[in-house]
């Protein structure tokens, strides 16, 4: 586990290679989304410290996105949760009371599997537990590195999915054979840090860009805060003026400056991700990523 502060400094240090965006000068606040609801005709929501926060659905949650719905409001889950398969992340979400359908959900894993270059050979993929991989793309070979470690020297290429099996250890070796020699690294959830109802998980990003530091490799990535997510999550919201969809999240570096980037509106929620027990307050004066709205809850 690792604080909030840590975090924090660790997406300080990537801003060169984030994307470049313009903030408001002050945030209105508010107490959950029901105060942002007359800004807004659409919700581009992440899960994470918005809907869940581990396991568990954030209390007023499940209500709040009956609510949204109720009053004619569009909605949209961005994840760069990418150790499942986009149903089986919906069907998490449905065991938590929520009733999303499948066209919107929208996971960095999806978006990274649509980007995949070719490769003359097999993707060794990181995943979680479980991960049978059954959503590959057609044409590409990708193989549990967990299973075939040997992958770690024959695979042509790797994918990053999930830190579930991962560790520092994992990491030291795929760097060792990186520097053997050089191969193409996907990270499919360029996230640091995840919030877990006991703290603070590491997630694949924080890994790839260790390795990227220690090899020099340029590992691209897929999910938020960069454009090839929102591209897609707006593709699916035709007709609505980007100023009148929000992306609502509990990070700075990703949900506030990936949304301010593709010209959303941006709402920090408080209470629940990142900053739980917090103030937001320091964190945004020190990194300028100011959101649009800062609310308690969702």
């Amino acid at each position: 586990m690792i604080t909030t502060e840590a975090a924090f400094a660790r997406y300080e240090r990537l801003r060169p290679i984030l994307p470049q965006a313009s903030f408001p000068e002050t945030s209105r606040t508010g107490r959950t989304l029901e105060d942002t609801m007359g800004d807004y005709d659409a919700y581009i929501l992440d899960a994470f410290g918005v809907l869940n926060r581990g396991e568990a659905p954030i209390p007023g949650a499940v209500e709040r996105i009956a609510q949204l719905r109720a009053a004619g409001k569009r909605l949209i889950v961005l994840t760069n949760a990418a150790s499942y398969t986009r149903s089986g992340v919906l069907a998490k979400y449905h065991r938590l009371g929520f009733d999303f359908t499948l066209d919107e959900v929208v996971s960095s894993r999806d978006v990274a599997f649509a980007h995949l270059p070719e490769v003359q050979g097999v993707w060794a993929a990181i995943t979680a537990d479980g991960d049978d991989l059954s959503d590959a793309p057609a044409g590409h070979y990708i193989a549990d590195l967990h299973t075939q470690p040997e992958l770690l020297i024959s695979a042509a290429a790797f994918l990053f999915l999930s830190t579930a099996r991962w560790s520092d250890a994992d990491n030291a070796r795929l760097e060792r054979a990186l520097q053997f020699q050089m191969r193409p690294v996907i990270v499919a959830n360029p996230d640091l840090v995840a919030p877990r109802e006991d703290g603070l998980s590491l997630e694949p990003g924080w890994y790839a860009q260790t390795l990227a530091a220690s090899t020099g490799a340029t590992m691209p990535m897929f999910g938020k805060p960069f454009g090839n997510a929102f591209d897609e999550a707006l593709r699916r919201l035709p007709g609505i003026s980007p100023h009148r969809i929000a992306m609502v999240g509990d990070t700075l570096h990703t949900d506030v400056l990936g949304g301010a980037a593709a010209g959303l509106g941006t709402i920090l929620i408080q209470e629940h991700g990142l900053f739980r027990g917090l103030s937001p307050a320091p964190f945004i004066e020190a990194s300028g990523l100011q959101p649009d709205w800062l609310v308690q809850s969702t």
